[in-house]
């Protein structure tokens, strides 16, 4: 986003790893959500985004400090290193609050606070990073800040008292903190974008799955569909941003997004599986996808750039050439179809159209799939051969 400001010189990676014990939400190997967006531990600028977000009792001890017109220097994490920088001032080690935190910001010098910002550890204290440290800050506070964050690898914030800003210094990278009514704009903004282009993916993804039943598939049918596909989730990714920033702010937002992106993030591995270039089985799913998430904004508008990061040679004569998928993604919308007899079945049929045209009996020669299981695949398949010819010509 424009308003980041990318700092030149390389940061130490931030140790918040204390932030998730302070995040709401159900935890899933690793990641809590906040207004049921996840907040993954490699994004530290989101995460300590998480913790000033409006409704946190940090941000309300910032706004108090805004409104007081006076500025401040706040360390979130306290170790060694945060140690050998701080002279003078005195320990406290006390629970946070926002009341505290706006009293001892009167005093010059910064706070020192946990990394989890729940305890108050120093305060009043001079902070004398190392000079050499590259900085573009001209305020002397603000490059401070910058210097401390990157010795540290601590996020540091910044409130300005001229300025009436607050700005973050996380992982190499300035952010200034904006208030909720400018973030609920653009991301308004970004919501009604996802709309439309989770419409036009609805558009593609249907006429592929009549395509997928008539066996009438060209490469640029598929790249065309994994194309949308990774728009709306970089559109949707944005949209999380704001998400996090908006605290208790965001709760419709988040609701909003969760309806539009219901799964889409596994549409995607399953276009990959289905059109997954036979001839480079070397290559995984997951090698593609992650060279799909490397493709930049102009790449990704490119069909051919996107056709190379699957495994096809990108050319015009590629796109146009007949494929054939092979029923991971039809076979996910079978009801109550586990995922190890859909594995089962595609590597028993091999593709798409032999599943189609096989019989009860031929289902049930596959390990896993009994008679009933077998006729709710073949009526399953039918329904939705069925469904998909109607709506691409009815």
């Amino acid at each position: 986003m424009a308003r980041n400001q990318a700092i030149p010189q390389g940061a130490v990676r931030s140790p918040i790893d204390k932030t998730w014990q302070t995040l709401g939400g159900p935890e899933h190997g690793g990641i809590r959500t906040l207004c049921g967006v996840p907040i993954d531990r490699d994004d530290p600028l989101r995460a300590t985004l998480a913790l000033v977000a409006p409704g946190t009792a940090l941000r309300d001890g910032l706004e108090r400090i805004l409104r007081g017109r006076t500025g401040a220097l706040i360390v979130l994490g306290h170790d060694k290193a945060v140690e050998g920088l701080c002279t003078g001032g005195f320990p406290l080690d006390v629970e946070f609050s926002s009341t505290r935190l706006r009293e001892l910001c009167k005093m010059d010098g910064a706070v020192v606070l946990s990394s989890d910002g729940t305890r108050i550890v120093r305060a009043a204290v001079h902070l004398m990073p190392d000079p050499t440290i590259p900085t573009e800050e001209a305020g002397t506070r603000h490059r401070t800040a910058e210097r401390v964050a990157k010795q540290t690898g601590h996020p540091v914030i910044s409130v300005s008292q001229s300025m009436r800003i607050i700005g973050l210094y996380v992982s190499g990278q300035r952010h200034v903190v904006d208030d909720s009514a400018a973030i609920l704009s653009r991301a308004n903004q970004a919501l009604a974008t996802l709309e439309r282009y989770k419409l036009r993916l609805d558009e593609v993804s249907g006429t592929l799955s009549a395509l997928e039943i008539e066996d009438l598939v060209t490469a640029r049918d598929a790249i065309a569909v994994l194309q949308r596909l990774e728009m709306v989730r970089r559109i949707a990714d944005e949209i999380e941003g704001y998400v996090i920033e908006l605290g208790t702010d965001g709760r419709l937002l988040a609701l909003q997004l969760d309806e539009l992106m219901a799964g889409l993030d596994s549409d995607r591995t399953l276009v990959i599986r289905d059109y997954l270039p036979s001839a480079r089985r070397i290559r995984t799913a997951d090698e593609a996808l992650l060279d799909l998430d490397r493709l930049s904004a102009s790449e990704l508008i490119d069909l051919t750039a996107v056709s190379r990061a699957m495994g096809y040679p990108g050319t015009t004569e590629a796109l146009d050439a007949g494929v054939s998928p092979r029923g991971f993604r039809l076979l996910a919308k079978v009801p109550r179809l586990p995922t190890t007899v859909v594995e089962r079945l595609v590597e028993h049929f091999g593709s798409l159209q032999r599943l189609l045209g096989a019989t009860v009996e031929d289902l049930q020669a596959v390990d896993g799939v009994g008679d009933a299981r077998a006729r709710g695949v073949r009526e399953g398949l039918s329904r939705l051969a069925e469904a998909s010819i109607l709506e691409r010509y009815v």
